[in-house]
This record gives structure tokens, C-alpha cells and sequence, in this order.
């Protein structure tokens, strides 16, 4: 459940930051939730094929640090892309 609200406040701030830089917020949004469960579970299953199924806590630990890595890779990416300055022009001569 708390997984749900940190990625719902993670693809928010993801969607501001792609608006900001003028792409679609939307496909962005998409490209973190994928990210985020993709790593999930591809950590869950390295630590699974590593450390046995008996510690499922430490499991859900290396699940949950895969999937900000996710999360982090996707928002990497998104960084690359620089701002939209159109609207910084058009305020150009207001003051």
C-alpha cells in the first residue's frame, strides 16, 4: 500500500518535470510505473535465485531498492532532455 502512494507522488513529480521540458507527461508516467515494477521484479527474482525463499522481509527490501532503481533509471533519462525555453523567450521583454 505505502509502495502505491510513493509511486503515485513519484510519477507526479515525473510529470511535472516532462511538462517542464515539453514532452508528454503522460508516456512518462508510463515509462515510471513500467520502470518501477519491472525492476521490482526483476530484483525480487535475482534475490530469490541468490538468497533462497526463507527471508522474505530481506526479499521485499531488495524488491522495493531494485525498484527505485527503476525509478531512477527512467527519471535519468528524462533528464537528458533539456528544458522548453519557448516560454522563457516569449517573457523576454516584460518587465
Amino acid at each position: 500500500m505505502l509502495e502505491i502512494v510513493a509511486l503515485f507522488f513519484l510519477c507526479k513529480h515525473v510529470g511535472q518535470v516532462a511538462q517542464r521540458k515539453g514532452l508528454s507527461p503522460g508516456r512518462w508516467k508510463i515509462a515510471t510505473i513500467l520502470g518501477w515494477f519491472i525492476a521490482e521484479l526483476t530484483g525480487f527474482v535475482i534475490a530469490i535465485m541468490l538468497f533462497g525463499k526463507e527471508n522474505l522481509v530481506g526479499l521485499f527490501l531488495i524488491a522495493i531498492m531494485s525498484a527505485i532503481g527503476g525509478y531512477l533509471i527512467v527519471k535519468a533519462q528524462l533528464d537528458k532532455y533539456p528544458d522548453d525555453i519557448t516560454k522563457d523567450i516569449d517573457r523576454l521583454g516584460e518587465n
